[in-house]
């Protein structure tokens, strides 16, 4: 695992931030995610997280930080959807980006293969491109550093059928795989203040990820709507 190459040192112990807006939300455009990218970027954020080529390549015009690109796709039959088949990671590759991430997890993907069939070919195909594994369990991460990824994210904790339960940020998975791995743990899903980022740094990750409760204002408004209505309930 090269962690002294360039793009990690530019994350490593830095803050990532998640730029993205779905085709349902009201923010959803290239040009907004770029201008967030660019916000994110003027806060201190050391590197963007960002979905699809068309938001990337908006987003590259506004700052020069490493991006950790994926394609969210959404194929019948099948539960995997970030950068879920080689196509998109063909296009991810050709467009550029610095980190490629990827669903990691044990769940059967569009074309009916498993991590652990496609991955190796990926590996082979791109031996000079960074990939991230989007986990959602230890076994999971512990699979994909068997595999060659590059580095470890806790991104789909609590959101696989097998780990809805999880309360979140999973500080116990984090915890787990930064214990038992060198491969680099990136901290990613749940993270809502400054405090639990703290905690994801003292635990030893190598960087972190924050998305919703930075860039996501309609999710933001909704818990402060969410705090006031249960204010309500109580009979206050």
């Amino acid at each position: 695992m090269n962690t002294e190459n360039n793009v990690l040192k530019k994350i490593k112990h830095k803050l990532v931030v998640s730029s993205q807006a779905l085709p349902e939300e009201p923010l959803h455009s290239p040009f907004i995610m770029g201008r967030m990218a660019y916000a994110a970027y003027l806060g201190g954020a050391s590197g963007i997280r960002a979905n699809s080529v068309a938001d990337i390549q908006e987003i590259k015009k506004t700052v020069d930080l490493p991006i950790i690109g994926i394609i969210k796709r959404v194929y019948e039959g099948s539960e995997v959807f970030i950068t879920p088949t080689l196509k998109e990671v063909d296009e991810l590759y050709r467009e550029g980006v610095d980190i490629i991430a990827m669903d990691a997890t044990d769940r059967t993907r569009p074309d009916g293969s498993t991590i652990s069939e496609l991955f190796p070919h990926i590996r082979e195909t791109y031996k000079d491109q960074l990939f991230m594994a989007d986990c959602s369990t230890f076994e999971e991460a512990a699979k994909a550093v068997e595999l060659g990824f590059d580095l470890v994210g806790t991104t789909l904790s609590g959101y696989t059928e097998y780990t809805k339960e999880r309360s979140l940020p999973d500080f116990e998975l984090v915890k787990q795989i930064v214990s038992n791995f060198s491969v680099p743990v990136i901290a990613e899903g749940g993270v809502s203040t400054p405090e639990e980022l703290k905690t994801m740094f003292d635990l030893g990750v190598y960087s972190a990820v924050v998305g919703s409760a930075i860039t996501r204002p309609m999710e933001i408004t909704k818990r402060f709507v969410d705090a006031i209505q249960q204010i309500a309930g109580e009979g206050r």
